[in-house]
Order: C-alpha cells, then structure tokens, then sequence
C-alpha cells in the first residue's frame, strides 16, 4: 500500500501575479476567484489538490494568499497578515512572478523577505505564453542570485502550460502524514462564503474600472429548499451613494445581470438549481466594522 503524504503550499507574490489562476490550475478546477483587479483575493483562501499517480496518495493543501503589498488601510493591513500567516510553516513556499508587469515597488521587499525565511522555496515564473525569453530568463537568473530557490519553473497559469511539472515537483516535497481533507474535497471554503466570492467576481468583471475596489459581499440567508434547490440573499456593501446607480444600472439591469451570472455558475459549483437574491446597501464605513471582516473570513487588524 503506497503511504499517503499530506502538506501545505503557500503561493505568495505581488498583486495579480496570477496566483488563484495558478491554484486554480493545481486543483484542475475553480476553487478562487479571478479578475484582471489587482487585490482579488482578500481572505487566505484553501484549494485542495490531489497528485495523480498510478493512484494519488499526495494531497496538497494549496494557500491561495492575497497579493503582499505595502498596506494604508485596515482592509490593506488584514490581508497582507492573512497572507504571511498563509506563508507560516508551509512545506513549500512558492513565489509566483509576473514577468512582464513584474511590480518592483511590491517585488523587491517580497524577496528581501522570503530570501530569511527557512520555507523551502520554489520560483515560478507565470505568463511564459507571452513574455520574451531573453528577459525572462535574465529575471530569472536575477531572482535566483537573491533567494535559494530550490527550483524555477516557467508556466503559464492561464493555459497550463508547464503546471504538470510543477505539481509532480511540490507533490514529491510533501511530507508522509495522512490526508486532511476527504479525497472529494477541492476547498476549505465554506458553501455561504463561495457564493459570496463568486458574486464579488462577477461585480469586478461586470463593473471593471467603474466601482471601485471597495465594495464587499456580505452573506444574509443560505437556505436548503424542500425541493433540492438552495436560496441565497446577499448583500452589496458599497462605501458611497454615488455608487448605487452604478451596481444598479439603468433600470436595475446591471445587477440583474451580476446576479444571473453569479447565480448560473454557482449552480454549476453546487450542482443544484439556486434561487439567489441580491440587494444594495450603502455604509461609508464597512471596512471598519468587524462583523464584515470576519464574514469574508479576514482577521480584525488594528
């Protein structure tokens, strides 16, 4: 009987490296959302990936954290903290670099940092689908002066180009210890946060640029039908009444839209049908309240 083996990975980089596409990617399906906004993330969010060998006896707890950058606000501070808590006794430690954007401002004091930390450390270079190869392996060889980075791998999170590699790599640095999480189990979110998350994504993917980043989801209800469906109500938290017209759209049709969206891909996710209800509540001052910050699973920092 082949033994199991069971760790944790912690995936850090600057903002928008691409790490929940990456983790995304490992788990072989979505477990983190996604948008071209920087600071996506905000909670330390776990997917579960399974290493596929004549049979998978590797679990790997993946740690998708929030983009490490140089935090103002109390929202900024808690999710730089969730994501060196993510980094805290991980069995591997993978830095994810974006070498065309690259962010030096918020690169320069990650490496500075990881390059003390005792983690074993893996260097992954994302995007190879549209970097030059010259540059990148001149960052590479820069990146690798700086850290002990016990290997380097050039992928693409988006296509999945080089991911295999990787995965068989992180998979033979987990150590023996049985699994944490049932073999069916892609991640440690909780079905009410989920829906949350993927109505949070469909808001930046709809709005772009027009809301800004401040904007949460809160969870209200999460109610299992008679009938085999579910009913969600959540709530839009925005910060000024400027923005309310701007979630509404003209007529109510953007969010009807959002929620379409939100509610046909948690379907998919839950495999159920879902009856999901959105509404718009203005309060300048929801990232100071706590209740908020622990219903989207980040830690109150002073």
């Amino acid at each position: 009987m082949t033994e199991q083996k069971c760790g944790v990975v912690a995936v850090i980089g600057a903002p928008n490296a691409g790490k929940s596409t990456l983790v995304n990617q490992l788990v072989g399906q979505k477990v983190a959302i996604i948008s071209a906004k920087a600071q996506t993330t905000r909670s330390r969010m776990l997917g579960i990936a399974l290493h596929e060998g004549e049979k998978p006896n590797t679990q790997m707890i993946l740690v998708d954290t929030p983009g490490i950058f140089a935090p103002k606000r109390r929202l900024d501070r808690a999710m730089v903290s969730a994501a060196w808590e993510g980094a805290e006794s991980a069995d591997a430690l993978v830095l994810l670099v974006d070498p065309i954007k690259q962010r030096r401002h918020e690169l320069e004091p990650l490496i500075e940092t990881i390059a003390k930390r005792p983690e074993r450390k893996i260097l992954v270079l994302n995007k190879v689908d549209k970097a030059k190869k010259e540059p990148l392996l001149a960052l590479a060889e820069e990146l690798t002066s700086k850290v002990d980075f016990g290997e380097v791998f050039f992928v693409s999170a988006l296509t999945g180009d080089g991911i295999e590699e990787l995965k068989g790599t992180l998979a033979a640095m987990m150590p023996e210890g049985p699994w944490h999480y049932p073999e069916d189990q892609v991640s440690d979110a909780s079905e009410r946060l989920l829906a949350c998350e993927i109505t949070r994504e469909q808001l930046y993917l709809q709005l772009h640029d027009e809301l800004p980043y401040d904007a949460a989801v809160r969870p209200e209800s999460y109610t299992q039908r008679p009938d085999g469906s579910v009913e969600v109500r959540q709530q839009i938290v925005i910060g000024r009444d400027s923005q309310k017209p701007i979630v509404l759209g003209k007529g109510g049709q953007r969010i009807k839209a959002i929620g379409e969206a939100a509610r046909t891909e948690l379907a998919q996710v839950l495999g159920q049908k879902v009856h999901l209800f959105l509404h718009v509540k203005v309060d300048e001052n929801w990232s100071d309240n706590r209740e908020v910050f622990e219903e989207i699973g980040l830690d109150w920092v002073k």
